[in-house]
């Protein structure tokens, strides 16, 4: 009768213990995200499953195009791709992304510009126009979606504090056939 109560004992500690610790990588590390919505087409798909690497952003600094998830103000949470730092002057003209003052190519938006007959993919914007400031403020960030004329971002919420963020994601592992990491280029 010990034994079996040793036994029991003992796998009912084994799966607290991985309970536990479950629990800590999806609260501390990682974590798993839909994709609601056509605003990161055709980088991301409505549906695609990710991981959030939730540590990205404690150990260091964002860079400009990464896919990062954060708390939007209608209590949801979105994807979208950073475009400006704190500090930055962002300008759009011609469909072309300028910060401060110099041009940047976003070749993940190639496939959708080339299918844009009506005018430009993005419509010319200043930061100042969006959000009333010449710069992007400290400890914020300036995102937007890859599907331009279909996303709210910073153009429509303004900029993100940091402590909004959840996270960088770049791994996309549902559904199998389009399993992959997701390169700031694509």
């Amino acid at each position: 009768m010990t034994k079996k109560k040793n036994e029991v004992w003992e796998w009912t500690k084994a799966l607290l213990v991985a309970v536990a610790l479950a629990a800590v990588i999806r609260y501390f590390l990682f974590a798993p995200i839909v994709v609601d919505g056509q605003s990161m087409m055709p980088t991301l798909k409505h549906q695609d499953r990710m991981i959030v690497n939730k540590l990205s952003y404690r150990i260091g600094e964002p860079k400009r195009f990464d896919i990062i998830v954060f708390h939007a103000p209608e209590q949801k949470d979105y994807i979208k791709r950073v475009i400006g730092l704190p500090g930055d002057h962002i300008e759009y003209k011609d469909d072309t992304l300028y910060v401060n003052g110099k041009a940047y190519e976003e070749p993940y938006l190639d496939a959708y510009k080339k299918m844009v007959v009506d005018g430009p993919l993005t419509d010319p914007f200043t930061l100042e126009e969006k959000i009333g400031e010449k710069t992007v403020p400290e400890g914020e960030l300036f995102v937007m979606g890859d599907n331009r004329r279909y996303s709210k971002d910073s153009r429509h919420i303004g900029t993100i504090p940091m402590e909004k963020v959840l996270g960088k994601t770049s791994v996309v592992y549902w559904p199998v056939e389009d399993m992959r990491i997701v390169k700031l280029e694509e």
